[in-house]
């Protein structure tokens, strides 16, 4: 298999994919390497992932330029991903007793009862390109922790980011059977799918997500989903910086190239501040700079898919035949690499690609509103529900709009970011079930109860 620079689209290296045979192999050795694994210590667990983190952020510069070189991400933004893993690490691995560890409900009395926290056994995570450090650690992370075993599979867009990630679990403790990396695309996620594996995670797109849903529902086994959004941010009228929230703002809808599951997607904002906040947005846009991954001060890199800049164009070209106007960019960047202007959109609409599918990319519409109870009804007409924003400078007027949008991350004055101490989770075509936090940390285990009667 082919590994392709998308700045270049030039060949960086060929590895071996994994087929049906060594798939049985890394299954069969995971399930009898997990039970061993199982019986470590949390204690000793925890350490070896601590380790792992540290061993992440001391080779930062080469995780990095790995991370960069394969999917596209400015170099500055690679280090922030592995050094964000790194914090990610750290607060799941010092919260991981905690939730982890057996908890007494009734620790006296003639009937004791408590529960024990049991992992699930060997579970599959097919993880994705965007961010491999950070989605990745959402899941396997947290797995190891609780005693399980992993087939991981990272997107065939970032094999070399997950065989170093393998390398350095391997190096800081994990058995090599424990985590195993299955290399390879599509027919190696079938192989997968067919095994006979005790969960599945998978981060990515609402079509591929349900495909993998319905192919292992049979099963019974749990299913986590983390996947695509069209994330709204509003704007009220009663901002006190318009320039600040338009760079804010600005930044959660372009940073990694718009290729984020919480990228902002579209935007609403009161007609008072309008005119300022397209006038600010714009520039800030216009000041980007865009080139090679791997320069200095690089903000918009190329795109990880060769597919993608005709696909954002075909978003584009709907719009504007609906009465979309271009403010800056709108097509491709000509060139060897997999380039795509920073693109804003007005004068949107809700009958135009853009404001409805996912883009996934470094393109946004802005759209005009009259208040905030028509924000409200914008932002909620999706299948989507991953995040939303606000920015207001009330409180009590922002927290009145997220208690009605139906998302599961809000954000007042934010956007586009992550808190491993929160839920990570979705609603409708965003997926279900959580990552991070307590909540995350115990969807890897099956909780068993004890009554216990002297």
């Amino acid at each position: 298999m082919n590994i392709v620079n998308p700045a270049t689209n030039e060949v960086i290296t060929t590895v071996v994919g994994d087929d049906q045979q060594s798939i049985a192999k890394k299954v069969m050795a995971a399930k009898e390497a997990q039970k061993q694994w199982a019986s470590v210590p949390l204690p000793d667990r925890i350490s070896i992932l601590q380790k792992f983190g540290e061993l992440l952020k001391s080779n930062i510069l080469s995780c990095a330029e790995i991370l960069t070189s394969e999917v596209g991400k400015p170099l500055q933004q690679a280090k922030n991903e592995v050094n964000g893993a790194y914090s990610r690490i750290e607060w799941l691995t010092n919260n991981a007793s905690a939730a982890l560890s057996e908890e007494w409900m009734v620790p006296t009395g003639p009937t004791r009862e408590k529960i024990v926290y049991e992992p699930l056994g060997v579970i599959c995570n097919i993880s994705a390109w965007n961010y491999p450090y950070l989605v990745g650690t959402n899941v396997f992370v947290p797995a190891l922790l609780a005693g399980n075993g992993v087939i991981y599979k990272p997107s065939e867009l970032a094999t070399l980011t997950g065989m170093q990630i393998e390398k350095y679990l391997h190096e800081a403790g994990v058995p090599h059977n424990v985590f195993q990396c299955a290399v390879g695309a599509k027919e190696v996620g079938e192989l997968l799918l067919d095994a006979d594996l005790d969960g599945y995670f998978f981060t990515g797109s609402y079509k591929t997500g349900k495909y993998i849903y319905e192919r292992v529902s049979t099963k019974m086994k749990p299913c986590g989903l983390e996947l695509g959004g069209k994330d709204p941010l509003y704007v009220a009228d009663d901002v006190t910086d318009v320039k600040t929230v338009a760079a804010n703002t600005a930044d959660g809808a372009f940073y990694n190239n718009g290729q984020s599951c919480c990228a902002v997607e579209r935007i609403y904002v009161h007609e008072k501040v309008y005119n300022a906040y397209v006038e600010a947005f714009v520039a800030e846009v216009k000041s980007y700079k865009i080139g090679s991954p791997a320069a200095e001060n690089v903000y918009i890199g190329a795109l990880t898919r060769k597919e993608q800049p005709a696909f954002l164009a075909a978003q584009v070209e709907d719009a504007l035949a609906k009465g979309a106007r271009v403010l800056c960019g709108g097509k491709r960047i000509d060139g060897l690499g997999n380039y795509f202007e920073p693109t804003v959109l007005v004068d949107v609409t809700h009958e135009m690609d853009v404001m409805k599918e996912e883009s996934f990319g470094p393109v946004i519409g802005i759209m005009k509103v009259d208040n905030d109870s028509e924000a409200v009804a914008f932002m909620n007409d999706t299948q989507y529900g991953l995040t939303a924003a606000v920015f207001s400078s009330n409180e009590e007027r922002a927290a009145k709009m997220q208690s009605q949008l139906n998302a599961g991350t809000v954000y007042w004055n934010c956007c586009d970011r992550v808190s491993a101490a929160l839920p990570w989770s979705g609603r409708n075509h965003s997926g279900f079930g959580s990552t991070l936090s307590n909540v995350g940390l115990r969807a890897f285990t099956q909780p068993k109860a004890y009554h216990l009667r002297s």
